[in-house]
């Protein structure tokens, strides 16, 4: 079997070309570039030249031919510029999930499958399961890594039936450890470099500075919420479910009078849900967080300490448009609810709750309130260990 695995120059997707052309397949190895410009990154200049050479000797170290192709205009167009849309609306878009449906499993898969190639393999933490359904066709599930500290079906939510149909994960049943044992004991030259951090493709960042690329800072007022404000104290009484679903999903709204003025920032739309370096504000006991931004009137609202209570919300809402589901036969109706487990945020631990669905779009409800629930970034849910759907959060 012809298998084209993305080399990145990094241990996981090493260890997964090395464990194909173990079990005796057609394996090679394709190296994407899909970013240029260094504004704003933290990592020095030619950062991905250095994972490229790294990944040409994983290949000779291997044995597998090694391909480099640029795609960097799919990814500018089909990634970055929807990051700086989605920020200029005040929204926090995830990027590494937008690089996997529109480029790892879209573009690039659709060059491997050029080159002869069957299917696409991948470095990531996850396993896939193919089933079979009453009347013969396959059914492919993406099922959670069985390492836990690793896992990452998150980053792959919004992957389609067809994709997965074409996708391998071959590291999905290890631990960390032993890929960087296998590693090690194969000689591959990733055996001990570090983990990729910050953007998918682009590395780490200063957020602001990359993205005053195309987004103007403004000066604006950051104004600070106590705890014990009447804002939280809600005393609403519901007619129905679907009321108080309304309600409890709905960001609190602040006036610039809610509160006191504590500082001022350069940009509502360089900040988010939670965030707590870049405020440089001083004089309180514990970490002031961002609570709400308002790019509109260029505010940002803040309050002091992890535990403050404009951070924590029941539920969410993802519009009808937004909802992707990975297992289309298992999807509900209007009117249909479930029990599911779910995420907001790669690594946070899987939290019980319901999905119920609308004409206007599905609300997540949890069991306990959620800190950080943020506009722009995917929920994901999942049956079990198997992620069946996910969606943008709407607000």
């Amino acid at each position: 079997m012809k298998i084209a695995v993305g080399l990145s120059g990094g241990v996981d997707s090493s260890v997964a070309a090395f464990l194909l052309k173990q079990q005796g397949h057609d394996v090679i190895a394709v190296f994407m570039q899909n970013w240029h410009d260094v504004t704003g990154t933290l990592h020095g200049d030619c950062e991905w030249e250095e994972d490229r050479s790294v990944a040409q000797m994983v290949a000779k170290k291997i044995g597998i031919p090694f391909v480099f192709v640029d795609l960097s205009k799919e990814y500018s167009k089909r990634v970055v510029d929807y990051m700086f849309d989605e920020y200029s609306k005040g929204r926090t878009p995830n990027p590494d999930v937008l690089c996997n449906r529109e480029i790892k499993f879209d573009a690039f898969l659709k060059v491997a499958l050029e080159t002869g190639a069957e299917y696409v393999a991948t470095g990531h933490y996850c396993r896939k399961e193919t089933i079979t359904d009453e009347s013969g066709k396959e059914i492919h599930r993406l099922l959670a890594g069985v390492d836990g500290n690793k896992d990452q079906s998150y980053f792959l939510c919004q992957l389609t039936q067809e994709q997965l149909s074409k996708s391998l994960f071959p590291i999905g049943d290890l631990a960390k450890p032993e890929v960087r044992r296998i590693a090690r004991e194969a000689g591959l030259p990733s055996a001990e470099k570090k983990d990729s951090q910050g953007i998918c493709f682009v590395g780490k960042v200063d957020l602001p500075v990359f993205l005053q690329q195309k987004l103007k800072p403004v000066t604006g007022k950051v104004i600070e919420i106590p705890a014990d404000s009447e804002i939280y104290k809600r005393t609403d009484k519901f007619d129905n479910i679907h009321s108080q679903l309304i309600s409890e999903s709905k960001p609190f709204w602040y006036e610039p009078d809610s509160g006191k003025v504590a500082g001022s920032h350069q940009g509502a739309q360089f900040y988010t849900i939670g965030q707590r370096k870049g405020l440089n504000i001083g004089g309180h006991i514990e970490p002031l967080f961002v609570i709400s931004t308002d790019v509109n009137r260029n505010l940002i609202f803040v309050g002091e300490g992890q535990n403050h209570p404009g951070l924590y919300r029941k539920a969410l809402f993802i519009d009808a448009k937004e909802i992707h589901w990975v297992r289309p036969d298992l999807a509900i109706k209007a009117g249909d609810e479930r029990r599911v487990l779910a995420r907001i945020r790669y690594r946070q631990p899987l939290q019980a709750a319901s999905l119920y669905m609308y004409e206007e779009g599905v609300y997540i409800s949890f069991d306990e309130p959620q800190r950080g629930i943020t506009a722009g970034q995917f929920a994901a849910w999942y049956s079990d260990d198997e992620l069946i759907g996910s969606g943008v959060i709407s607000g």
